[in-house]
């Protein structure tokens, strides 16, 4: 199937996917995992009973009953057991350590993060692929169906570290993707909060911050955050110790597409929602940085 659909690309990115794959493909047959498990999603081993429960019920209001929405469009939910933040941890401590002693250069997880790792690229995208789909997507279908949350399709996943010798803090920005997923995974670390600033369409972007849109969030090793990914955030100094997050972009090729086609974006953009009802946004505070896609 990929190769089917490399076929149909352009030249350029044809060329430029499959340098891709034969990236991934030279990492996947000789890195050896330490943690084999991992890499089929087992969901007894990485859940915990009340976001299983909610899963299997499948319904808004089981949803709702775990998930909690900490400022409008930021959800907040128990995700992830102990033992498989312990698992995925030692899983990337055992990825980097193979890098550095084969001094293979791998690709960081996007422009803004020097450190960390593309969780696709060593074989965890089937595992990924399962994650949004079974779990991800249902709840997205519910919250985020304005974004295309019914439709989601491909993701993004990776790690990013924050301490000594890592990553300190993170600009203020906006995601690749429609619905993302951020689960901090450990260690212990002092800082390193998530600052939300309101979700903006690509034409307001840059646009003023109201009050009611500024929220906070302090990591929990285990506990997830879900939000629209044009949602503005970052990430404040992680001051000591060492952070790491698991985070899942998830894209939807259909909302992308319709997306092109639309001008008006106000039931899920704060400034196109202020354009629509004519209220002015003087009385509304800067946001603290410019943006970035």
């Amino acid at each position: 199937m990929t190769d089917i659909m490399l076929s149909h690309l352009p030249s350029g990115e044809r060329s430029k996917a499959q340098k891709h794959s034969d990236y991934r493909s030279k990492i996947v047959s000789n890195y050896q995992p330490l943690h084999r498990e991992l890499y089929n999603l087992v969901p007894r081993l990485c859940f915990v009973p009340s976001f299983l429960k909610a899963i299997n019920e499948n319904t808004e209001d089981s949803f709702r009953s775990i998930i909690s929405e900490a400022s409008p469009g930021v959800f907040v939910f128990d995700m992830l057991l102990p033992s498989f933040c312990e698992m995925m941890l030692a899983e990337i401590d055992n990825f980097e350590k193979w890098v550095g002693e084969t001094k293979f250069r791998i690709m960081r997880p996007n422009t803004m993060n020097k450190y960390g790792a593309v969780l696709d690229d060593f074989g965890l995208d089937t595992m990924l692929d399962k994650l949004m789909e079974c779990f991800i997507r249902p709840i997205s279908k519910v919250f985020f169906n304005d974004v295309g949350g019914a439709t989601l399709d491909s993701h993004h996943g990776f790690v990013v570290e924050y301490g000594k010798d890592r990553d300190v803090d993170l600009g203020f920005h906006v995601d690749d993707s429609e619905v993302t997923l951020n689960v901090c995974l450990g260690n212990q670390f002092v800082g390193g909060e998530l600052f939300f600033r309101g979700t903006r369409c690509e034409k307001h972007v840059n646009t003023a911050t109201k009050s009611d849109e500024i929220f906070d969030y302090c990591h929990v090793p285990g506990q997830a955050v879900l939000h629209r990914g044009r949602h503005r955030h970052g990430a404040r100094a992680t001051t000591s110790g060492h952070r790491v997050n698991m985070l899942l972009w998830c894209r939807s090729s259909s909302f992308r597409e319709l997306k092109r086609l639309q001008k008006d974006f106000s039931s899920w953009c704060g400034e196109c929602s202020c354009e629509k009802r004519g209220e002015s946004t003087d009385k509304y505070v800067k946001a603290l940085h410019a943006p970035q896609a």
